[in-house]
């Protein structure tokens, strides 16, 4: 596995044509910092430009995802964060986009989770594509018994994702959720071993990396598109997405390797 880039508290690594971004503040329980939001705007950022990343994992260290926001190192106070203040000065959305808010990535974004995936860490996760959990893992939007708001998009994200009643539970009781109730309501879509998220994550990367990228990124950015669209607009714009893919050497090179009966190889063209 390559490693390169990143923060002291976001770590980046390649595995094959998956890029790996793992919050890494274990002793803080992943708590978001600046140091930690200004590693993952950057690594959604190289996902994005880098033609030869195929897919996203997002994942934490020490047995944990992310435990939410920490108020006091996105302030920048202290040894931790100072160096990066300057980029949030020049960039005031920089946090919305590396938790996803204000940013989705080309590129599928498959969540690896361990441990505690609550509050900012619930709403990171909905930001994301696909998503495999520990069994022991926990989910949970804990802002209102703090007296606080979800204002990282769970007001609006969740209930299109799960159904409503789900959706409005989460957000107004604050309660936690097992892996296993997760699951049942679609948060998360496959539970597994505790330990070995990372490992089922990176398996289904290997499956996308083997499929057509051009095709990949267009039918990801179809659904998202459509899901805002009445029926007949959705349908429209599939067209519009899906018809040039087929002049593509991807659509080529995949009507081949089927004929010969081969794994094909993509060049993304």
């Amino acid at each position: 596995m390559g490693q390169g880039g990143g923060t002291e508290h976001l770590t980046v690594q390649r595995e094959g044509a998956t890029l790996v971004l793992t919050l890494n503040r274990p002793q803080a329980k992943n708590a978001l910092s600046l140091p930690m939001l200004v590693g993952l705007y950057d690594g959604w950022l190289e996902a994005d430009e880098d033609d030869a990343i195929r897919s996203i994992v997002l994942t934490g260290a020490g047995g944990g995802f992310c435990a939410g926001m920490d108020l006091k190192a996105l302030a920048g106070k202290g040894m931790e964060g100072e160096q990066y203040r300057d980029r949030l000065k020049a960039d005031p959305d920089l946090h919305w986009k590396a938790m996803l808010r204000h940013h989705r990535p080309r590129k599928p974004v498959i969540a690896a989770i361990e441990g505690y995936c609550v509050a900012g860490g619930t709403e990171i996760l909905q930001g994301t594509d696909i998503r495999v959990a520990g069994e022991s893992a926990t989910f949970g939007l804990f802002e209102v018994r703090r007296g606080l708001f979800p204002i990282g998009g769970s007001t609006v994200r969740l209930q299109r994702q799960i159904p409503r009643t789900h959706a409005l539970e989460m957000l107004l009781t604050g309660r936690p959720y097992s892996a296993a109730e997760a699951e049942r309501i679609g948060l998360i879509g496959h539970v597994v071993p505790d330990g070995t998220a990372l490992e089922a994550a990176l398996a289904i990367a290997e499956r996308i990396n083997a499929c057509g990228p051009l095709a990949v990124e267009a039918v990801k950015a179809s659904v998202y598109e459509s899901a805002s669209l009445t029926e007949t607009e959705g349908l429209a714009a599939e067209l519009e997405r899906g018809w040039p893919i087929f002049d593509t050497a991807d659509a080529k090179e995949g009507a081949r390797a089927f004929a010969e009966k081969r794994e094909p190889v993509y060049r993304r063209a």
